[in-house]
């Protein structure tokens, strides 16, 4: 351990960017899935000219680094782990990493002096958070879901202000936390609101006026819907054009009338203009970019048994105001999930409903009045 701690120093040392004006600098934190890194990039495009270098700090192989090192922010890789409530054997082994995270946050953060810590959230930004405690940095921190989960909990006993995407948010926390909450909805990048449909349809290779589905599930994608779709596709292609993003684990179907795709990057924005309905897990970050574009959704969250059952009380927070349907995750079938598409598909006049009521969800300025907590932190330049 002592080895890797100082194996990690020195990459660090040579992956840390060169800075001119130390207090300018603000580090970025988060990861595990997309859903802890596209809102932190949201804020990171509303902040001022005054921030000239954005660092990231996520784990080693987490999709936090792909995405990010491809806008061309710095990224620093540490040693992380996962806390769990359960017993597990990994547990003793990951507090050692969270412990190696937290001295290599130490070195990185003394050597980048930054004026503020952002923490979009996760395991992985932990450690960041504590180092940051340490040094007397300020932090600020965002919490997605509806209630928050085990990460958001230890974080927020370290951060001087603790942004949260719904009021009723605030009564999960400790009352002695309540005058550093701050509602300020979830953070969703300007990019997804520019989206041009002929674009996405160009892009999937559809040039009739067919309607388009758009199958999601999340940026790891999710078996449970992958299934499901395969079960139900001749069906689905009789009515729809189907794009799909599977994830990693599968590689996607070549079937004529069916674009599929491990993950959607840049083109994202102009299939999700072009689609007339979405299928998704219910991750927070996911259900807000709906709300945004105004895509009516039919959302399978994942089981409380494979997670926290967070996405279970974020889709049932989205469908009450009308912008979606929800299937149970544990006991909806092929039959269910294409009669709610038949339905849909059905009636424009209910997808129009639904599309008013999304776009009436949350706040449209999340992103730039996180910005405004985070600029509050940073010097004003000279």
């Amino acid at each position: 351990m002592i080895l890797c701690i100082i194996v990690d120093q020195v990459t660090c040392g040579k992956n840390s960017p060169a800075i001119t004006d130390r207090r300018t600098v603000l580090v970025c934190t988060g990861g595990g899935t997309a859903g802890h890194v596209f809102p932190g990039l949201a804020v990171i495009e509303q902040l001022s000219a005054d921030v000239t270098t954005v660092v990231w700090i996520g784990s080693r192989r987490g999709i936090e680094r792909e995405i990010v090192t491809a806008r061309g922010i710095q990224y620093v890789a540490i040693p992380s782990g996962k806390l769990r409530r359960y017993l597990s054997v990994r547990n003793l082994t990951d507090i050692f990493r969270v412990l190696a995270g937290i001295v290599v946050s130490l070195f990185v953060l003394a050597r980048l002096k930054p004026a503020c810590l952002f923490s979009k959230g996760g395991f992985v930004a932990v450690p960041p958070v504590i180092a940051a405690w340490i040094l007397r940095i300020p932090i600020i921190t965002h919490e997605s879901d509806y209630d928050p989960g085990l990460a958001t909990r230890i974080i927020a006993r370290f951060a001087d202000r603790v942004c949260v995407a719904y009021p009723e948010t605030a009564r999960f926390f400790a009352a002695r936390y309540s005058s550093r909450i701050v509602v300020t909805g979830n953070p969703v990048r300007s990019a997804i609101t520019r989206g041009v449909a002929e674009k996405g349809r160009k892009f999937i290779g559809l040039e009739a006026a067919y309607p388009v589905v758009f199958v999601l599930g999340g940026s790891l994608g999710a078996v449970q819907i992958n299934d499901l779709i395969a079960m139900i596709r001749p069906q689905l292609l009789d009515r729809c054009f189907l794009v799909h993003q599977t994830g990693a684990h599968e590689q996607g179907v070549a079937v004529p009338g069916c674009f599929s795709r491990p993950f959607f990057r840049d083109e994202l924005p102009d299939i999700l203009a072009a689609a007339d309905l979405v299928v998704s897990r219910a991750g927070a970050g996911s259900i807000w970019e709906f709300a945004a574009t105004g895509t009516p959704a039919i959302l399978i969250p994942l089981p409380g048994g494979g997670s926290r059952g967070d996405q279970i009380r974020n889709a049932d927070v989205y469908a009450r105001s009308g912008a979606a349907l929800v299937l149970d995750p544990e006991t909806v079938t092929a039959a269910d999930l294409l009669r709610a598409i038949d339905r849909l598909l059905s009636s424009a006049d209910e997808r129009e409903k639904m599309s008013a009521a999304a776009r009436g969800f949350g706040a449209s300025d999340a992103a730039s009045r996180v910005a405004e907590l985070i600029g509050a932190e940073i010097p004003v330049r000279q």
